[in-house]
């Protein structure tokens, strides 16, 4: 049979056009349905006599878990001359165990379908990997060997020192680093959050025993918690984990004793002659995540700077064009935060992105939010919340986060409810309260003969 194309008349496909673009522009999109709130499998968590905490979650459907341990030994505990020996030690961690070689380690795990991952933050060191589930106890017993009796071998610190050197020298030559680094020395002064970088000849100088003496003091199962988050035999998991990590030595608990931060308006000028553009780094101290306003604030942070819908994002990327990817963030440490606003803006528009920066900021402070603004920021934020607890990983990091400011266990499981509770009222009185200008430091980098003039109303009298 043959089948003959149908054509339309040029006058009819006009009227089809015209009718269905009118219908587009007068029909609204759907209302979004109402967040849910976020719900984890119940945890099985317990304690070895040692001190180790263990939470077990079953989580998904794909044959795979991830074991992951995380110690409270890391860039904090170091003092004033040991800046980055957190990290050295992490680097050796990789470099096999007093049992298996670097490469036994990591055939071994590769047969189980994955890799270590060792990480060095400011507050935690994590050891990790993520296996096929029949492989689960195996993991715990390697990582578990990594924690207890790494080998740390001295015949690899030249070449991992020359990494750090390498590395410190290609961060210290960027203008958001060098930022970044007089905005936290500024606020936590001589504390290790204050402490961004070591010099060359710091980490030139430390030595297999600073090594060795460093891990010897921070690690043990006393300041540890393992996370074991897939699927799994349970029953096997619980075996492995009292078998390799009972004989763990308990160590020291860790003793960290919060800064005061500095809360004075200052600007801090670091010249970087010819620079096409500045760095701008503007913030004071919040209040941590164990306060009743966390979840407020950071509602508002997300509507002022934090979110791509943001009001500065909106001000000075959209309508004015001074910078491409401004945002503001909280940076959190046990009972003790910061909130910051960053940005890279045209040199010659340096003061008049600092102005519309403090202008969202008091505008924020003088008057309430929108309802609808505010509801688009909230289901956002609960949204995001939700999709970031939708994987093994975003799990822990979840589970760790409330371990390190003392949550609780019924945090995760209220947070998108806290949310959808902040008010118009709550983000301006939060904002009024916690985001005053008058306590902000400014930090800026860039042509200091180009903006000097632009600063001039910032400088503190």
């Amino acid at each position: 049979m043959r089948i003959t194309s149908l054509a339309i008349a040029p006058a009819v496909l006009a009227v089809a056009t015209a009718t269905l673009a009118q219908t587009a522009a007068t029909q609204e999109p759907p209302p979004g349905g109402t967040p849910r709130p976020f719900t984890l499998p119940t945890p099985e968590t317990f304690t070895l006599p040692n001190g180790l905490g263990v939470t077990l979650v079953p989580y998904g459907t794909v044959p795979k878990v991830t074991v992951y341990l995380a110690i409270d030994a890391a860039n904090v505990d170091e003092t004033a001359k040991q800046v980055w020996l957190a990290d050295l030690t992490g680097a050796l961690l990789k470099e096999g165990t007093t049992t298996r070689s670097s490469d036994a380690v990591a055939d071994g795990l590769a047969k189980m379908g994955g890799s270590l991952d060792v990480s060095v933050g400011a507050d935690v060191t994590a050891l990790s990997s993520s296996v096929l589930s029949e492989f689960a106890a195996g993991a715990v017993e390697i990582i578990a060997e990594i924690a207890q009796a790494p080998l740390l071998p001295a015949s690899e610190l030249p070449r991992l020192k020359a990494d750090m050197v390498r590395n410190l020298t290609l961060a210290k030559a960027q203008p958001q680093s060098m930022a970044s680094e007089r905005f936290s020395q500024v606020l936590y002064g001589d504390h290790p959050y204050g402490r961004v970088f070591p010099t060359e000849a710091m980490v030139n100088g430390y030595t297999h025993a600073d090594v060795r003496a460093f891990h010897a003091a921070t690690f043990g199962a006393a300041r540890s918690h393992l996370y074991v988050v897939g699927r799994f035999d349970a029953e096997a998991v619980r075996s492995a984990v009292r078998a390799r990590f009972g004989p763990w030595q308990k160590g020291t608990a860790a003793r960290r004793t919060p800064p005061t931060p500095a809360g004075t308006r200052a600007l801090h000028v670091i010249d970087r002659p010819k620079a096409s553009q500045s760095t701008l780094y503007i913030g004071l101290p919040v209040v941590d995540p164990s306060h009743a306003d966390y979840v407020a604030l950071r509602v508002t942070n997300a509507l002022l700077g934090g979110s791509f819908a943001s009001r500065i994002t909106a001000n000075i990327r959209e309508q004015k064009g001074y910078t491409y990817s401004p945002n503001s963030s909280l940076s959190v440490h046990p009972k003790v935060a910061h909130w910051v606003q960053v940005a890279d803006v045209t040199t010659a528009v340096t003061g008049a992105s600092m102005k519309e920066i403090f202008f969202e900021v008091d505008r924020l402070r003088q008057e309430p939010p929108p309802e609808e603004e505010l509801a688009g920021i909230r289901n956002y934020l609960a949204g995001v919340f939700v999709l970031q607890n939708s994987s093994r990983s975003g799990i822990i990091q979840q589970l760790e986060f409330t371990r390190q400011h003392g949550l609780g266990a019924d945090y995760l499981r209220t947070l998108v409810q806290k949310i959808q509770a902040v008010t118009p009222a709550d983000v301006q009185r939060v904002a009024k309260t916690w985001l005053d200008p008058a306590k902000m430091t400014m930090v800026v980098v860039g042509d200091k003969a180009e903006i000097d003039g632009q600063l001039a109303p910032y400088v503190t009298k």
